[in-house]
């Protein structure tokens, strides 16, 4: 049995994440601003009022873990806003950067040491972030800010190879989920499925790789 910490698991990817992990035996810890039902129900045990726009309330998740510590950490909250290059709104880049690029990063950096040895870290990030699949412009905010965290994520993976923590960096696919409104062309539990596959193919070896969650490796 591992212990999972997964952040924005009140919904959507998170929420799935949650249940199929806990479906596999694994006991998880399931972060948000404010809990759901559905995660209320899931037999996670909830961390609620953490807020990824303020790294001040990270240390409560410290505080609830206790002695316990983490063989998976899922960097999963994140916003979507769409600019076009007539109405871009700098406030919102700047939200989106917040909550995409630097709370994942630094959420992991107050973690560390509630990590075991050779617990890894996965980051859902997009290929929207992706400069060479950019095929169709738009959404500033969503792709700079999935492009600045898959350069974290990549600094993150090369700096805990010493300690022998693994990162991988993940792309859900277009998954049904609130956040899109509903679109998409994969569930948010088929999602979860693949997401899992791949976690639990990362090793030391393909630490710091752009993975689709089907498994194919993404361009930069």
């Amino acid at each position: 049995m591992a212990n999972v910490l997964i952040t924005g698991a009140n919904r959507g990817i998170g929420l799935a994440l949650s249940k199929a992990y806990i479906a596999r035996g694994d006991k998880v810890w399931g972060v948000c601003r404010q809990s759901s039902h559905a995660l209320e129900q899931s037999g996670a045990h909830e961390i609620e009022a953490v807020n990824m726009a303020e790294p001040a309330s990270f240390k409560r998740v410290v505080t609830a873990l206790g002695d316990n510590k983490i063989d998976l950490l899922i960097n999963n909250a994140g916003v979507l806003a769409t600019e076009l290059l007539s109405s871009l709104s700098p406030e919102s880049i700047q939200y989106q950067f917040q909550i995409n690029a630097l709370a994942p990063i630094l959420f992991s950096q107050t973690l560390l040491a509630q990590l075991n040895p050779q617990a890894k870290i996965a980051v859902i990030t997009s290929r929207m972030g992706s400069m060479a699949d950019n095929g169709s412009g738009g959404y500033y905010g969503y792709r700079m800010s999935k492009a600045a965290l898959n350069a974290g994520a990549v600094s993150l993976a090369r700096d805990l190879e010493p300690q022998g923590h693994a990162v991988a960096i993940l792309h859900p696919g277009f998954v049904q989920t609130d956040m899109v409104g509903g679109a998409g062309d994969v569930t948010a539990s088929e999602s979860a499925v693949n997401l899992m596959a791949r976690i639990d193919g990362l090793t030391m070896a393909n630490t710091g790789t752009f993975w689709h969650a089907n498994g194919e490796v993404l361009p930069w």
